[in-house]
């Protein structure tokens, strides 16, 4: 899916706020990265494309609650009553008001079970939303920067943002729960953040302890190696833009949250998106098309047999009319041209036909019920019409019911019956 991946500002937004954005048309490869306020920012290129907001990590809290046994978490049960009960929860854990704040539950919560709860303020989040949807980019999901669960390596990471001046860094996958850390990026702060983890930081390495898989924004990448003490990874804020926009979190919960249906065709159009253009599904997508390249070629092998086996036929028809009747020199319709030749042969011979009069006056007589006679006859070639016959329905149905066993048709026609043969020319 083509999709529009915006940084919000940690400030609340005003005239001069500019939004980091990433351009992607399959999720996994950036095709354009810049910086522009929100009424320039680009579209989606692709029908379907989605606009994901993506909230920095210093603007959220992670709080793990255990919910109470009983308490309704999906979807549609984010209800007034699941706000009491997390406000409840968090109103000792946090420095803020909690009715100045907004909440997500992690995917898959239930309650009864510890969860995660991403925590930041409700206000600034909601007018960065409002002034991208009044911009025309109605933001379809939130997304966390870096979310609580299990890393790519599956050990804890770090990563190394901001500037030189002001650098940090977020910690992922930490402690028995995989939760997320943010800390100053200095060496006091890490060996804190790190203590207990088994893992080391300034190269410290040893036999209990293990490097620390570091990646780092280009601006701050030598810093992190000189605090390290270890060689870091680069990674782009596109990079890391992409990678949060592929995560399961929704952040647009409660009042911000979409309806039911949005939710369905979002994940439909995502779903239809990566099929059609993820390099992941890119040999699927080949094998679908081969399997459709080779059935067409199939039926048109099959229509080539049925157009073939249906010219012999024509040709096997043309050929008993011809050689049956040597005076046809010219077919058009031999079915037509043979029923024809075969009435004359008939007359010549002085028999008749189903399409003559004496058999259809003697169809009609077999069938009329008793005392009914016409009173007008007239005939053409095929075709008998009996004047001054007055049937009612169940008569009707019944004559004809009878004409059609004897092989002829029959209607009623303003007082007068119909009758022809079945058998044509």
């Amino acid at each position: 899916m083509s999709t529009l991946i915006l940084f919000l500002p940690p400030a609340r937004p005003g005239p001069a706020t500019e939004y980091s954005y990433t351009l992607t048309a399959d999720g996994h490869t950036a095709t354009r990265h810049a910086t522009a306020p929100a009424a320039l920012l680009p579209e989606p290129t692709r029908p379907g494309g989605e606009v994901v907001a993506v909230v920095p990590a210093r603007a959220l809290s992670w709080q793990r609650l255990q919910m109470p046994a009983g308490v309704p978490l999906g979807a549609g049960q984010q209800t007034p009553r699941l706000r009491s009960v997390l406000e409840g929860l968090l109103e000792d854990r946090v420095l803020d008001d909690v009715a100045q704040l907004h909440f997500a539950l992690q995917p898959g919560a239930h309650s009864g079970e510890p969860v995660w709860v991403a925590v930041c303020d409700r206000t600034w989040l909601r007018e960065h939303l409002q002034t991208l949807e009044a911009a025309g980019r109605r933001v379809a999901r939130v997304v966390p920067e870096f979310a609580p669960g299990p890393t790519a390596s599956g050990a804890p990471e770090l990563c190394a943002l901001g500037t030189p001046d002001e650098a940090y860094a977020v910690l992922t996958g930490q402690g028995e729960h995989l939760g997320v850390a943010v800390v100053p990026l200095t060496p006091m702060a890490l060996t804190l953040a790190l203590m207990g983890t088994g893992l080391a930081p300034a190269g410290e390495a040893s036999p209990e302890n293990t490097p620390l898989a570091v990646r780092a924004e280009p601006a701050v990448a030598a810093l992190a190696e000189r605090t390290l003490g270890q060689r870091v990874a680069l990674q782009t804020p596109g990079e890391r833009a992409l990678q949060a926009a592929r995560g399961d979190w929704d952040l647009a919960q409660f009042d911000l949250a979409s309806t039911g249906r949005t939710r369905a065709l979002r994940k439909v159009g995502s779903v239809a998106s990566a099929l059609l253009y993820a390099p992941q599904w890119r040999a699927a997508r080949w094998g679908a098309a081969l399997l459709v390249v080779a059935h067409l070629a199939g039926l048109n092998a099959w229509a080539w047999q049925e157009r073939q086996a249906l010219a012999a036929k024509q040709i096997q028809v043309r050929a008993v009319l011809t050689q049956s009747f040597p005076k046809v020199q010219v077919v058009v319709d031999a079915p037509v041209q043979m029923e024809r030749e075969l009435a004359q042969l008939r007359q010549a011979a002085g028999s008749v036909s189903a399409r003559d009069l004496e058999p259809l006056l003697a169809a009609a007589g077999a069938a009329l019920p008793d005392g009914h006679r016409p009173t007008g006859i007239e005939y053409t070639p095929g075709e008998l019409r009996l004047r001054g016959v007055t049937l009612t329905p169940d008569e009707e149905t019944a004559l004809f019911a009878r004409l059609q066993a004897a092989g002829y048709q029959a209607r009623m026609n303003d007082g007068s019956l119909m009758l022809r043969s079945e058998v044509n020319p």
